[in-house]
């Protein structure tokens, strides 16, 4: 069988303003390199789509370069090995990667993982035991710290990271309150164990947060920001700790959110109630805390404490709709397109 002679790509045609549009995006072909020594052709199977590729769209300062225009869209992905020139890698394999938004990729052999396919489902990769469970793991236990009858709470509570927060406090004997958009979102984090599931689209949502934490709140994992925020600030303890992971209510922002500057009184809280604020990002963990990780969920998933939900979409050429989505909340679960069987 001939190898591939060209890719099924999306790149960035425009950078957005505010809330990215289909314009935004373009799928388009282009010719395929035969792989030289030291790397691979892959075929992909999966995509992992995530909030993060909406800062990389920007030219905004931030803790990575952007995607040039006309350039393919950066993402995670699962792909089958079509031919390698590598001897560590034989055709049929399959591998991690971070190929981006296209159907095949050339790739450097030493930047990709090998994974078994009898371990675990292939797209968990991408997900509960990828970047977005290793994100909660990390930020919650190295940066959180809960203690055995803590409350933790979580907002964008069914997301990857999230749901994995809520479960990980948990096990560690916290109590867990999530946060998420939707009364069916609510009824799965009751059915994954969450001790309080809120809607923060209540309109009395800061009073059932406040009365769904009577005795405050220790760890609030950050991946909202926003009016989710405004609750949680009043109800930290002292000494509470914040690991900042996202801030999905911002990133279509063009301007300051109405109202006055709060820093002020923001900067007093931190001060007065000696709390921890963290941003973080997950790689400056990953040399000491992935193996752990990769034992620890592994084991969480056998034994039933972790639950797990994917939202699949078939075809690629259906990606830049899905991520529009994901911004504005539409998915359930790990949002992933399957790009090929």
């Amino acid at each position: 069988m001939s190898l591939p002679a060209e890719t099924t790509r999306v790149v960035l045609a425009a950078r957005p303003v505010g809330e990215p549009t289909p314009s935004d995006f373009r799928i388009e072909t282009a010719p395929l390199p035969e792989p030289a020594d030291g790397e691979l052709l892959l075929e992909t199977l999966y995509l992992s789509l995530d909030p993060y590729m909406r800062g990389r769209m920007s030219e905004a300062e931030s803790y990575a370069d952007p995607v040039p225009l006309g350039a393919v869209m950066v993402g995670g992905t699962v792909g089958r090995v079509v031919e390698s020139k590598d001897p560590s890698f034989a055709k049929g394999d399959v591998v991690l990667s971070f190929s981006g938004w296209q159907s095949h990729a050339i790739a450097d052999a030493r930047h990709v993982r090998k994974l078994d396919p009898a371990a675990a489902p292939l797209s968990t990769a991408l997900g509960v035991l990828g970047m977005p469970g290793f994100t909660a793991y990390a930020g919650l236990l190295q940066i959180g710290k809960p203690a055995r009858g803590e409350t933790v709470v979580v907002a964008a509570a069914t997301g990857p990271v999230g749901s994995a927060v809520g479960q990980i406090a948990k096990i560690k004997g916290a109590r867990a309150v999530g946060i998420a958009g939707g009364p069916d979102k609510v009824a799965h984090l009751r059915a994954l164990g969450f001790d309080e599931a809120l809607d923060h689209r209540a309109p009395d949502f800061a009073a059932q947060l406040k009365a769904a934490c009577p005795n405050g709140i220790d760890v609030y994992f950050e991946n909202v920001g926003g009016k989710v925020w405004d609750a949680v600030l009043p109800l930290l303890n002292t000494y509470a700790r914040v690991p900042v992971c996202g801030l999905i209510a911002n990133y279509n922002l063009t301007s300051a959110p109405e109202g006055p500057d709060r820093s002020a009184a923001l900067m007093g809280r931190i001060l007065t109630k000696s709390l921890t604020v963290r941003g973080f990002i997950q790689s400056e963990f990953v040399k000491d805390q992935f193996v752990h990780f990769l034992a620890d969920m592994s084991g969480w998933i056998a034994d039933g404490r972790v639950k797990h939900r994917e939202d699949v979409v078939d075809g690629l050429e259906n990606a830049p709709a899905a991520f529009i989505g994901l911004l504005k909340g539409q998915n359930f679960g790990k949002l992933l397109i399957k790009v090929a069987q």
